[in-house]
């Protein structure tokens, strides 16, 4: 129980805790973890001795605190809990707590590295179909290896940070022209962000994953999908992914998600050694994703082929290292139904669907003042619910 008001039954109570970096009331940027709809100043509880983390809670990003380890997290996360139970606290910690609508929100993290992942085996069969049709929806490889690639650091913004029309080559009937998307879709993700770092040349293990990995935002990889179809032969995604990449500007940690952890689907054939993920397990997050307000798809995170872990694991097999601030992104979650795909190219199959979006207006892809909102929950202990940060933006015109 939380003295907290509207802690109780919130999806923002003390089993979620989720860390993040805002400004209020004038202040340099600084970490704090939502309590309800609430902030906790964890700055200004490190200033005061309320909390221990190494001088960390002070930095605008949570680059410095995640670096720390797991051992350091847990330590923090159990006082945290302390100070928001304990009557005792009230006095000290009351005067720490910012009213949500009073904060700024700020991107969590430094990201260090950008990777995304195309790890539902749903969605795949969907964009093979999609994109090759009359050919096999899953190519060769799929099932063997977690397929993914870099994507641009630079790019990843907070949620709530508009997003401008891209613009870039598309195919016509006539040959390449230059010009802005007008197939600007969404991508619907979970992101791993990554605390402590790995040497080069080593990989990691995917029994080490929560060893590494901080915590989990929600992503939406905004795709542009002319610029895409045009591009990606034979290398791959680039000017059709790299415009932006929201995320949530909470991140909620590994300990918080403990009860949200089942059993992953089952991988035929047998997958490679550095793969035996043991046990093998994925999330139960429930996400749902709405269009200009209204709720189109939920798609269901737990039915993703490959895991976290050995996403991890094969991200690292080269030997390349990981870095704190890494942030390594799902792919697409979609389920097996239409209203449970991640991407608006899947809920229209291709755009030859065009599909009901608020007040009878039709939409294939989004068009400029559009916004969309990617949300999530997760199972808690004792039948508790917890909510991940959602992650929003809105199409601006092409500049």
């Amino acid at each position: 129980m939380s003295w907290v008001t509207g802690a109780e039954g919130s999806p923002y109570g003390v089993t979620n805790l989720p860390y993040g970096v805002f400004r209020y009331d004038g202040r340099e940027p600084r970490v704090g973890v939502r309590i309800a709809d609430l902030v906790l100043d964890l700055a200004g509880a490190e200033a005061v001795g309320l909390v221990l983390a190494a001088g960390t809670l002070g930095r605008p990003t949570l680059n410095d605190f995640m670096a720390l380890g797991r051992p350091q997290w847990t330590s923090v996360r159990q006082r945290i809990v302390d100070l928001l139970t304990d009557p005792a606290h009230r006095p000290a910690v009351e005067p720490l707590l910012v009213p949500l609508d009073a904060a700024e929100l700020l991107l969590p993290i430094e990201v260090a590295d950008y990777v995304d992942f195309y790890s539902s085996e749903h969605h795949a069969s969907n964009v093979g179909q999609i994109f090759r049709p009359g050919q096999p929806a899953l190519l060769p490889n799929w099932k063997h290896l977690p397929i993914g690639y870099h994507g641009r650091a630079g790019t990843v913004v907070v949620s709530g940070t508009p997003v401008v029309r891209p613009t870039g080559q598309r195919a016509t009937g006539q040959g390449p022209t230059v010009g802005p998307s007008v197939r600007l879709d969404i991508e619907a993700e979970v992101g791993f962000v990554v605390g402590v770092p790995s040497v080069l040349g080593r990989r990691v293990a995917a029994a080490d994953f929560a060893d590494h990995v901080f915590g989990v935002v929600l992503v939406n990889d905004w795709s542009a999908r002319d610029i895409q179809a045009w591009e990606y032969q034979p290398l791959g995604p680039f000017l059709g992914k790299s415009f932006a990449t929201s995320i949530s500007a909470w991140v909620t940690p590994l300990d918080a998600l403990a009860d949200a952890f089942v059993p992953a689907p089952d991988q035929d054939p047998p997958v490679q050694a550095y793969l035996r993920d043991t046990p093998h397990l994925g999330l139960d997050l429930r996400l749902t994703v709405e269009w200009n307000g209204e709720r189109m798809t939920e798609p269901p995170f737990s039915t993703m082929y490959w895991t976290p872990a050995q996403q991890l694991a094969h991200l690292t097999v080269n030997g390349a290292s990981l870095r704190t601030g890494d942030l390594y992104a799902s792919g697409t979650v979609s389920g097996p139904q239409r209203d449970q795909v991640g991407s608006f190219l899947e809920l229209t199959w291709g755009g030859a669907e065009p599909v009901t979006v608020g007040a009878g207006q039709t939409r294939t892809f989004l068009e400029d003042g559009d916004s969309v909102t990617v949300r999530a929950v997760a199972p808690g202990p004792d039948g508790t619910t917890i909510a991940l940060g959602e992650v929003t933006g809105r199409i601006l015109p092409a500049r």
